[in-house]
Parts: C-alpha cells; sequence; structure tokens
C-alpha cells in the first residue's frame, strides 16, 4: 500500500524534527512510505532547516493557513500522487516503528482509523499524579466520542494508565486530528476538512461528514503513539478560546439539532463579558470564518 504520512509545521521545528526523526525509524513491511511536512508560513526558520532533509518532502506554504488549510494542502498533493492511505499526524508526536503496519492491516476493516495515543513523559496533565514508571504509559486517547450536549470532543481513557482497559479494536464516532489514517475513497467522497474552521473541531466535523457518508471509523490500539500535549498550541490559551468558542457555534448550527443550537447559542452569548468569546461570537454572527485570531 502506498501511504503518505502529512505533518503540519507552524513554528515547530524541534518538534517537527523529533517527529520525523521516529518515522525514519518505522517498520514498512511492503508498504510505500512517503513523509511529507507542510510549512504554514513558519517565521523560526524552519523551511530552510526543513529543506534539507532527507526522505522528506516539503511543501512551504506562503501563508499561515490552519491546521484544517495546511493538511489539505498535504492531503491533497499526496492524493494526487496517488497515495491509497494518508496519516495526518500532529508533529509534536513521535510514533512507534509498528504504526504504519499496525494501521494497514486494521484497514482492512475500517475506512478512518484512530491509534492509542500516550502523553509523552512529562506532558501529562496532571504531572504528580504519576510515579516515573507509568511515564509514556498514560493515555491521551484512546477513542473518541462527541458531547453533542455540549458539542465538544471527548477522549476516552484520557489520563489513564494503561492496563489493558482499551485492548481491543472498536468502532467510534470521532477520531482525533492529533493521528488520523485515511483511505483515499473518504477524501474522494467527502473531500478535505472544512477550512472555515481554521483550527480546533475540524476533524470532529469531518467525521461527522464521514458517518453520514457511510465510512467507518475504528480505534486501533495495536498501533502506537506518544503526545507532546499543547505543543502546537497553548492549552488555554486566548487563541485555543477563540477557535473553540466560534467553531463550537459553527458545528452546531452545520451539524446539531435546533434545540442545541438553541443551547449552544444561549450559552456564549452569556459569557460576552470575556473579551475572546465575544469576538468569536460577532465573528460568527459576521460569517468571518477561517483565520480569525488575533486580528
Amino acid at each position: 500500500m502506498k501511504v503518505s504520512i502529512v505533518v503540519l509545521n507552524y513554528n515547530g521545528l524541534q518538534n517537527t524534527l523529533d517527529c520525523v526523526e521516529s518515522l525514519k525509524k518505522l517498520n514498512k513491511d511492503d508498504n510505500e512510505i512517503k513523509i511529507v511536512v507542510v510549512d504554514n508560513a513558519s517565521s523560526d526558520g524552519s523551511k530552510e532547516k526543513l529543506s534539507g532533509l532527507k526522505g522528506v518532502e516539503l511543501l512551504i506554504n506562503d501563508q499561515n493557513l490552519g491546521y484544517s488549510g495546511g493538511n489539505n494542502v498535504g492531503i491533497k498533493h499526496a492524493i494526487k500522487r496517488g497515495a491509497d492511505a494518508v496519516l495526518i499526524l500532529n508533529n509534536d508526536t513521535y510514533v512507534d516503528t509498528n504504526l504504519i503496519t499496525s494501521l494497514v492491516d486494521t484497514l482492512k476493516n475500517a475506512d478512518i482509523i484512530c491509534p492509542k495515543i500516550y502523553f509523552a513523559p512529562g506532558f501529562e496533565f496532571h504531572k504528580k499524579r504519576y510515579s516515573k514508571k507509568d511515564l509514556g504509559n498514560v493515555i491521551w486517547y484512546a477513542g473518541g466520542h462527541i458531547d453533542w450536549a455540549n458539542i465538544l470532543g471527548r477522549h476516552d481513557g484520557v489520563d489513564e494508565i494503561d492496563k489493558g482497559q482499551f485492548s481491543k479494536s472498536r468502532e467510534i464516532d470521532m477520531a482525533t486530528g492529533a493521528a488520523l489514517f485515511v483511505k483515499r475513497e473518504v477524501f474522494e467522497k467527502i473531500g478535505y476538512f472544512d477550512e472555515k474552521y481554521f483550527l480546533y473541531l475540524e476533524d470532529m466535523d469531518f467525521c461527522v461528514r464521514a458517518k453520514k457518508s457511510g465510512f467507518k471509523i475504528i480505534f486501533e490500539p495495536k498501533a502506537v503513539l506518544w503526545h507532546k500535549n499543547a505543543g502546537s498550541s497553548s492549552s488555554g490559551s486566548q487563541l485555543q478560546d477563540y477557535y473553540i468558542t466560534r467553531n463550537r457555534l459553527l458545528f452546531s448550527f452545520k451539524h446539531a439539532q435546533i434545540r442545541t443550537k438553541l443551547a449552544v447559542f444561549r450559552d456564549i452569548a452569556s459569557k460576552l463579558n470575556q473579551p475572546t468569546k465575544r469576538k468569536a461570537f460577532i465573528d460568527f454572527l459576521m460569517l468571518k470564518f477561517g483565520k480569525g485570531f488575533p486580528s
């Protein structure tokens, strides 16, 4: 199988170098693996350093297109060059050597697959909770579901020490965009990430569209990687607050029932004393999507 791995970089040079280094150690079996790095108009010298990497195809955007637009550039490139499947992978991850072989094997029974993802040691939410022997074995994602009442994606198993409680493949509602393995047929039928989102919830939107079109999403625990949580954008930041607020509204008005649409609208409208939420709310009303923060 021809597999392209798309890694998006935005001012994250060291993370991207570490990620690519782990990808070069992947077991291939009979698979053809190509690594595509998309630079989203970085200003930290990434383009110069990444252009010299052997075994890596570098695509350079002349502006920051966000997660959705930046990854779409890489996905379209991969599909155009004959990829049978594409792994969209956060640059703040590093992978197990058998990641691709496990994903390809599972693809016989699925259309979209997410691996089991651990916190990289030292990047846990609650660092004091774990002993040294637990590090690297604390779950960040073991499947996911959509909280339709609040229009948020929820990770199964987050913060739990892995003791085998998520050792079986199963069908899920939501795959995380941190590591998303997708058959080319999915893109050909439903298209790519909706670039209105720019950042956050575009993966949830993609999964809903895929499920509506009859595609099957699977969590595969035999496929493993580690995530340096919040390595790309700071958890709890104004940037995160803006995009999640605006995109909850966007997602709910695209996919949710009327009662949920109204509930999300009222919830955010009640918090307009917070400047970031107020800007996000106004931008939604003005149909201003794509990049919206901090401009």
